[in-house]
């Protein structure tokens, strides 16, 4: 069995933040934001977070921009010009003609943490990944971090 978890990093401390990739065995974050080295990321600035996260829980960090969303697709939905079902096929249409499945072996990224910025997985990218590597591998659990 895969484990492979996802983890937003608004509205959580630094503390919260570590403890839940320490306390779930995560060996390396998937960083599959957009824009990862924002200032408005606070700890979670791509450089930052690296260094965060080998320093304090040994952990490795990886920025894979096949895994985010278009800014495209992004600017729509924040414009609600179109809806969350509407984001959901975009987005899962995008990871298939990325080719991600091809990629990358699902199998490296037993105990990864799929990163993005969304507190709850519920309208997230990182969500829909992990449905979405889920529904061709039946070997993968998927955990959200909250």
């Amino acid at each position: 069995m895969i484990n492979l978890f996802t983890i937003g990093f608004t509205k959580k401390s630094a503390e919260k933040f570590f403890n839940l990739l320490t306390e779930n065995g995560v060996t390396r974050i998937v960083d599959t934001r957009l824009n990862h080295s924002s200032q408005l990321s606070g700890f979670a600035k791509s450089n930052d977070l690296k260094f965060f996260c080998k320093r304090i829980a040994g952990i490795d960090y990886i920025h894979i921009p096949e895994f985010a969303p278009t800014a495209e697709i992004l600017d729509q939905y924040r414009k609600k010009l179109i809806s969350w079902e509407e984001y959901e096929k975009e987005y899962t249409n995008l990871l298939v003609s990325r080719d991600i499945i091809n990629l990358y072996d699902y199998r490296d990224f037993h105990n990864n943490c799929i990163l993005c910025s969304e507190d709850t997985p519920d309208k997230c990218h990182r969500r829909l990944l992990a449905e979405y590597l889920q529904k061709i591998y039946e070997d993968i659990r998927a955990v959200h971090l909250v």
